[in-house]
């Protein structure tokens, strides 16, 4: 490992950077080693610091005092700390019974190494698998919530024979595939497969696994409202909507746990309800797996397949993007600025889900990198032995 006091400013910039703290980069980036060693508190206080510190350098410079630990006991391991550079004493090569150099130089040579208390510092990216939990289980709700509504919705919807669907602009220009819808679901299951794949490789997958959670959740929420509160009608005259029920509960239950058994898809024959437009489900899927994994191109697809297939008004895809890609960023940017978790000044405290963003975000400090690491790892420790002295 390279000595602190040897780093150059790119060496700094390095380190920040795999720390998860590249919100310094800028304002360090002409910091070499001894320079980064010199920072103190009251330098975080004052620009340009104070400008991208939020937590007044406490997480830096609790990273640091890790790094001279980690270098002081780097140096007592090479054989450097107490002053001799090469050989042994007295002239001798070879090391003596128990690791001395002889009884009569024993006394003289001994050198006391003190080895420093290395305290337990508190992870910036701890995992509390606990919150993911509750993530997982607030998006299910969610899901079970919008099924049900979906349900509902669709006694509603009315007959397209007496309302005839809405004029679009798209569908004025490109005539219906009908193959197209099942393209975008397959597009949808081979996007979600590669986030999970990708997700369980990440480091910090618990944290990336609840803001997923959550967001999609909150998202499919949303649509509960905005689909209950406008009804429209079918988008083209090409659907065969289930018969109504007219207040049937039980059977109305088992076509809830069917579309549910199904993953409301249309290729598996669980969703042939209609009334669920306003915004479009596969709309929010394909947007929020492709901000997580930035796949853009079968996301692009998928959407395009929506609409070709008439199955969305055009509105129900803008709205649905929108929607998406503004709370994706929200809830980003509020988690990666500290300032934003404990104020509430600013704006964003105003809004309904802020108490539980706070829960969720409140340990994790500074932005999430994206680093990897396989899903099972064994952790080797360094094991210390008492030297025999006699």
């Amino acid at each position: 490992m390279k000595k602190v006091a040897a780093w150059s400013a790119q060496d700094v910039s390095d380190w920040l950077s795999k720390k998860g703290m590249p919100e310094y980069i800028d304002a360090l980036c002409q910091t070499d080693g001894p320079a980064l060693l010199r920072l103190t508190k009251e330098d975080f206080e004052k620009p340009p610091l104070s400008l991208v510190s939020s937590d007044g350098g406490q997480q830096i410079l609790e990273q640091m005092k890790t790094l001279q630990i980690e270098n002081h006991i780097e140096a007592h391991k090479n054989g450097h700390a107490n002053g001799h550079i090469g050989g042994l004493p007295n002239g001798t090569n070879e090391p003596q019974k128990n690791g001395t150099l002889g009884r009569k130089d024993f006394g003289v040579d001994m050198v006391h190494i003190h080895m420093p208390k290395v305290e337990v510092l508190p992870s910036s990216f701890p995992t509390e698998w606990g919150k993911t939990g509750i993530a997982f289980v607030y998006a299910m709700v969610c899901f079970v919530t919008t099924t049900v509504v979906i349900s509902v919705v669709h006694e509603r919807v009315p007959p397209k024979e007496h309302t005839p669907p809405l004029p679009d602009k798209f569908f004025d220009l490109f005539d219906r595939v009908e193959w197209a819808f099942s393209i975008c679901e397959i597009n949808g299951i081979l996007l979600v497969a590669l986030w999970v794949i990708q997700w369980s490789l990440l480091k910090h997958r618990s944290i990336i696994g609840r803001r997923f959670f959550f967001i999609v959740g909150t998202l499919y929420l949303y649509r509960c409202i905005t689909m209950y509160i406008t009804t429209l009608p079918v988008p083209g005259m090409h659907f065969k909507c289930s018969p109504k029920l007219l207040g049937d509960w039980e059977a109305q239950m088992r076509r809830i746990m069917k579309m549910i058994a199904g993953g409301g898809l249309s290729i598996t024959g669980s969703h042939n309800m209609c009334g669920d437009y306003l915004y479009s489900g596969h709309t929010v899927v394909l947007t929020l797996t492709y901000l997580f994994i930035k796949e853009c191109n079968l996301s692009a697809a998928g959407i395009f397949c929506i609409l070709l297939a008439h199955d969305h008004y055009t509105v129900d895809v803008v709205v649905a993007y929108f929607i998406t890609t503004r709370l994706f960023w929200w809830y980003h940017t509020m988690a990666n600025q500290q300032s934003l978790k404990i104020s509430h000044s600013n704006p964003f405290s105003r809004v309904w889900w802020y108490r539980l963003f706070r829960y969720f975000e409140e340990n994790v400090s500074g932005i999430v990198p994206h680093n990897y690491q396989l899903p099972l790892q064994w952790s080797h420790g360094v094991k210390y032995s008492r030297l025999n002295l006699q």
